[in-house]
Protein backbone atom coordinates (compact mmCIF):
# COMPACT_ATOMS: atom_id res chain seq x y z
CA UNK A 1 0.00 0.00 0.00
CA UNK A 2 1.48 3.05 -0.99
CA UNK A 3 1.80 5.73 1.68
CA UNK A 4 0.40 9.62 0.77
CA UNK A 5 2.89 12.39 1.23
CA UNK A 6 2.29 14.42 4.33
CA UNK A 7 0.06 17.31 3.78
CA UNK A 8 2.67 20.06 4.79
CA UNK A 9 3.25 21.50 1.46
CA UNK A 10 0.42 19.82 0.03
CA UNK A 11 -2.19 22.01 -2.44
CA UNK A 12 -5.78 22.16 -1.61
CA UNK A 13 -8.01 20.91 -4.81
CA UNK A 14 -9.47 24.49 -5.69
CA UNK A 15 -6.29 25.82 -5.16
CA UNK A 16 -4.61 23.20 -7.77
CA UNK A 17 -7.52 24.05 -9.89
CA UNK A 18 -6.05 27.65 -9.75
CA UNK A 19 -2.66 27.10 -10.64
CA UNK A 20 -4.08 24.54 -13.61
CA UNK A 21 -5.58 27.07 -15.46
CA UNK A 22 -4.51 30.15 -14.43
CA UNK A 23 -2.52 31.93 -17.64
CA UNK A 24 -1.05 35.55 -17.25
CA UNK A 25 -0.27 37.50 -14.43
CA UNK A 26 -2.63 37.31 -11.29
CA UNK A 27 -0.94 39.08 -8.66
CA UNK A 28 -3.93 38.87 -5.83
CA UNK A 29 -4.74 35.14 -6.04
CA UNK A 30 -1.21 33.99 -5.66
CA UNK A 31 -0.20 36.82 -2.82
CA UNK A 32 -3.47 34.86 -1.21
CA UNK A 33 -2.34 31.55 -1.67
CA UNK A 34 0.96 31.99 -0.51
CA UNK A 35 -0.41 33.51 2.53
CA UNK A 36 -2.87 30.25 3.23
CA UNK A 37 0.35 27.99 2.14
CA UNK A 38 2.22 29.55 5.69
CA UNK A 39 -0.76 29.49 7.79
CA UNK A 40 -1.27 25.58 6.73
CA UNK A 41 2.43 24.48 6.89
CA UNK A 42 2.51 23.66 10.03
CA UNK A 43 6.44 22.09 9.18
CA UNK A 44 7.35 25.72 8.63
CA UNK A 45 5.28 26.75 11.92
CA UNK A 46 6.70 23.82 14.03
CA UNK A 47 10.26 25.20 12.74
CA UNK A 48 9.84 28.65 13.39
CA UNK A 49 8.30 27.82 16.69
CA UNK A 50 11.42 25.97 17.70
CA UNK A 51 13.62 29.07 16.41
CA UNK A 52 11.48 31.20 18.36
CA UNK A 53 11.37 29.55 21.29
CA UNK A 54 13.87 31.26 24.03
CA UNK A 55 14.12 34.43 22.20
CA UNK A 56 13.19 37.11 23.78
CA UNK A 57 14.67 40.25 22.11
CA UNK A 58 12.60 41.87 19.03
CA UNK A 59 15.81 42.25 17.15
CA UNK A 60 16.75 38.58 17.29
CA UNK A 61 13.52 37.93 16.74
CA UNK A 62 13.72 40.10 13.30
CA UNK A 63 17.79 38.81 12.64
CA UNK A 64 16.55 34.83 12.70
CA UNK A 65 13.31 34.96 10.99
CA UNK A 66 15.26 37.23 8.32
CA UNK A 67 17.40 34.73 7.78
CA UNK A 68 14.61 32.01 7.43
CA UNK A 69 13.35 34.32 5.24
CA UNK A 70 16.12 34.97 3.22
CA UNK A 71 16.46 31.12 2.58
CA UNK A 72 13.26 30.25 1.88
CA UNK A 73 12.22 32.77 -0.55
CA UNK A 74 15.69 31.72 -2.66
CA UNK A 75 14.96 28.48 -3.00
CA UNK A 76 11.51 28.38 -3.86
CA UNK A 77 12.40 31.18 -6.71
CA UNK A 78 15.12 29.36 -7.55
CA UNK A 79 13.33 25.63 -7.38
CA UNK A 80 10.34 27.50 -9.69
CA UNK A 81 11.95 29.77 -12.12
CA UNK A 82 15.03 27.70 -12.81
CA UNK A 83 13.55 24.15 -12.64
CA UNK A 84 15.74 23.07 -10.09
CA UNK A 85 14.84 19.63 -8.77
CA UNK A 86 14.78 17.07 -6.14
CA UNK A 87 13.20 14.29 -4.77
CA UNK A 88 10.35 15.52 -2.79
CA UNK A 89 10.75 12.92 0.21
CA UNK A 90 13.83 13.62 0.84
CA UNK A 91 13.22 17.41 1.31
CA UNK A 92 10.46 16.91 3.46
CA UNK A 93 11.99 14.76 5.26
CA UNK A 94 14.97 17.22 6.23
CA UNK A 95 12.39 19.62 6.73
CA UNK A 96 11.05 17.43 9.52
CA UNK A 97 14.67 16.83 10.32
CA UNK A 98 14.70 20.88 10.80
CA UNK A 99 12.21 20.48 13.48
CA UNK A 100 14.14 17.54 15.60
CA UNK A 101 17.38 19.63 15.22
CA UNK A 102 15.67 23.11 16.83
CA UNK A 103 14.07 21.03 19.49
CA UNK A 104 17.27 19.06 20.57
CA UNK A 105 19.39 22.52 20.14
CA UNK A 106 16.52 24.02 22.64
CA UNK A 107 17.14 21.14 25.04
CA UNK A 108 21.06 21.99 25.00
CA UNK A 109 20.93 18.89 23.47
CA UNK A 110 24.57 19.18 21.28
CA UNK A 111 26.55 20.70 24.35
CA UNK A 112 25.44 17.83 26.70
CA UNK A 113 25.66 15.22 24.30
CA UNK A 114 28.66 16.59 22.16
CA UNK A 115 30.70 19.05 23.93
CA UNK A 116 29.76 21.77 21.48
CA UNK A 117 27.31 24.09 20.24
CA UNK A 118 26.20 24.63 16.33
CA UNK A 119 25.88 27.83 14.69
CA UNK A 120 22.57 28.62 15.09
CA UNK A 121 22.12 31.59 12.45
CA UNK A 122 23.84 29.51 9.98
CA UNK A 123 21.61 26.38 10.83
CA UNK A 124 18.14 28.67 10.64
CA UNK A 125 19.67 29.91 7.03
CA UNK A 126 20.55 26.33 6.00
CA UNK A 127 16.99 25.05 6.98
CA UNK A 128 15.01 27.99 5.53
CA UNK A 129 16.68 26.77 2.01
CA UNK A 130 15.15 23.18 2.66
CA UNK A 131 11.68 25.14 3.37
CA UNK A 132 11.60 26.86 0.88
CA UNK A 133 12.55 24.35 -1.95
CA UNK A 134 9.90 21.75 -0.38
CA UNK A 135 7.61 24.37 -1.09
CA UNK A 136 9.14 24.31 -4.92
CA UNK A 137 9.05 20.58 -5.50
CA UNK A 138 5.08 21.05 -4.75
CA UNK A 139 4.78 23.85 -7.42
CA UNK A 140 6.89 22.01 -9.68
CA UNK A 141 3.96 18.97 -9.66
CA UNK A 142 1.38 21.72 -11.59
CA UNK A 143 2.62 22.89 -15.09
CA UNK A 144 2.04 26.88 -13.93
CA UNK A 145 1.82 29.02 -17.40
CA UNK A 146 4.53 30.45 -18.36
CA UNK A 147 2.89 33.59 -19.64
CA UNK A 148 3.04 35.55 -16.17
CA UNK A 149 5.24 33.09 -14.33
CA UNK A 150 7.55 35.38 -12.66
CA UNK A 151 5.24 37.95 -11.21
CA UNK A 152 3.04 35.12 -10.05
CA UNK A 153 6.13 33.21 -8.56
CA UNK A 154 6.95 36.79 -6.41
CA UNK A 155 3.68 37.07 -5.61
CA UNK A 156 3.45 33.65 -3.84
CA UNK A 157 6.33 34.84 -2.49
CA UNK A 158 5.14 37.94 -0.76
CA UNK A 159 2.00 36.43 0.44
CA UNK A 160 3.79 33.36 2.19
CA UNK A 161 6.40 36.08 4.03
CA UNK A 162 3.21 38.02 4.88
CA UNK A 163 1.32 34.83 6.20
CA UNK A 164 4.38 34.12 8.20
CA UNK A 165 4.70 37.67 9.82
CA UNK A 166 0.91 36.81 10.55
CA UNK A 167 1.39 33.57 12.01
CA UNK A 168 4.23 34.52 13.92
CA UNK A 169 2.84 37.82 15.41
CA UNK A 170 0.18 34.73 17.13
CA UNK A 171 3.15 32.86 18.12
CA UNK A 172 4.65 35.53 19.77
CA UNK A 173 1.99 36.33 21.76
CA UNK A 174 1.28 33.14 22.98
CA UNK A 175 5.12 32.66 23.86
CA UNK A 176 5.05 35.88 25.90
CA UNK A 177 2.21 35.22 27.83
CA UNK A 178 3.29 31.94 28.48
CA UNK A 179 6.53 33.26 29.99
CA UNK A 180 4.63 35.04 32.31
CA UNK A 181 3.52 32.31 33.76
CA UNK A 182 6.02 30.53 36.39
CA UNK A 183 5.73 27.41 35.16
CA UNK A 184 7.30 28.58 31.21
CA UNK A 185 10.83 26.60 32.34
CA UNK A 186 9.66 24.11 34.19
CA UNK A 187 7.34 22.98 31.53
CA UNK A 188 10.30 23.75 28.09
CA UNK A 189 11.82 20.97 27.90
CA UNK A 190 8.78 18.65 27.92
CA UNK A 191 7.44 20.81 25.26
CA UNK A 192 10.16 20.70 23.02
CA UNK A 193 10.61 17.16 23.39
CA UNK A 194 6.93 16.78 22.02
CA UNK A 195 8.35 19.50 19.22
CA UNK A 196 11.10 16.42 18.37
CA UNK A 197 8.47 14.16 18.56
CA UNK A 198 6.58 15.84 15.98
CA UNK A 199 9.42 16.78 13.74
CA UNK A 200 10.76 12.29 13.80
CA UNK A 201 7.26 12.16 12.67
CA UNK A 202 7.34 14.16 9.78
CA UNK A 203 10.70 12.74 8.39
CA UNK A 204 9.00 8.80 9.43
CA UNK A 205 6.23 9.75 7.07
CA UNK A 206 8.24 10.86 4.11
CA UNK A 207 10.79 8.27 4.40
CA UNK A 208 8.36 5.43 4.59
CA UNK A 209 6.92 7.30 1.26
CA UNK A 210 10.09 7.03 -0.56
CA UNK A 211 10.68 3.49 0.25
CA UNK A 212 6.69 2.80 -0.76
CA UNK A 213 6.53 4.41 -3.67
CA UNK A 214 4.05 7.30 -2.59
CA UNK A 215 3.57 9.74 -5.14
Amino acid sequence: MAVEPAGAHGIAQNDAAFFLTNVGPAIGPYVYLGAKHMFTGYDHLLFLIGVLFFLYRLRDVVAYVSLFTLGHSATLLAGVLWGIRADPHVIDAIIGLSVVYKAFDNMDGFRHFFGFQPNTRIAVLTFGLFHGFGLATTLQEYALASEGLVTNILSFNIGVEIGQILALTGVLIALNLWRTRAGFMKHAFASNAMLMACGFLLMGYQIAGSFLGAP
